[in-house]
């Protein structure tokens, strides 16, 4: 390398060569630093503008992730749905086989209990047998004192008859009475 540079420098001795590429290492130094402050200069301000980008990209990034995670659980509630009611009919279904009434039976036997329990006690105040009216004291006053004692048979009271009265019925009764039938 030494002999290139020689070659090169052909006529200047060697101690102007020693000062050329002194001067030339100078130079280079002098645009390092010069560099290097520039970078100092630039960088507070290319690192503003770095974040600034970032944090524009950031938020960009994250309504779209909160956009899909957003189709993704109506997709996952929707699923969770279809599979829950399949779940809720298969095991209706289960109970009826094995003779298990549902609520909607239940509720439509209450109500239906309900009706004719009104109708029966509808039916049995209307055929009541009125009870016989009490005898007014005032005739037996009214009556002479002077006969003999006459023995008086006293005759047994009549008794109110009471017309058959239903028993009342509880949904429970009506679910025995229906897994009896079942059995």
């Amino acid at each position: 390398m030494g002999k290139k540079l020689k070659a090169l420098a052909g006529s200047l001795t060697e101690n102007q060569l020693a000062l050329t590429v002194k001067d030339s290492a100078q130079q280079i130094w002098l645009a390092g630093l010069g560099a290097f402050a520039k970078a100092q200069e630039e960088g507070g301000k290319v690192f503003d503008a770095l974040v600034k980008e970032g944090e524009t990209i950031q938020a960009r990034t994250r309504k779209m992730t909160d956009e899909k995670i957003a189709v993704v659980a109506g997709r996952a509630a929707g699923t969770w749905d279809r599979l829950e009611q399949v779940f809720e009919d298969r095991v209706a279904r289960a109970l009826g086989s094995l003779g298990v009434p549902s609520k909607k039976d239940i509720d439509k036997l209450s109500k239906r209990v309900v009706e004719l329990t009104a109708v029966v006690q509808g039916l049995t105040e209307g055929k009541a047998a009125p009870k016989p009216a009490a005898k007014p004291a005032v005739k037996a006053a009214a009556k002479p004192a002077a006969k003999p004692a006459v023995k008086s048979v006293a005759k047994p009271a009549v008794k109110a008859v009471e017309p058959n009265v239903a028993p009342s019925v509880t949904p429970a009764d009506v679910l025995k009475n229906i897994a009896k039938t079942n059995s």
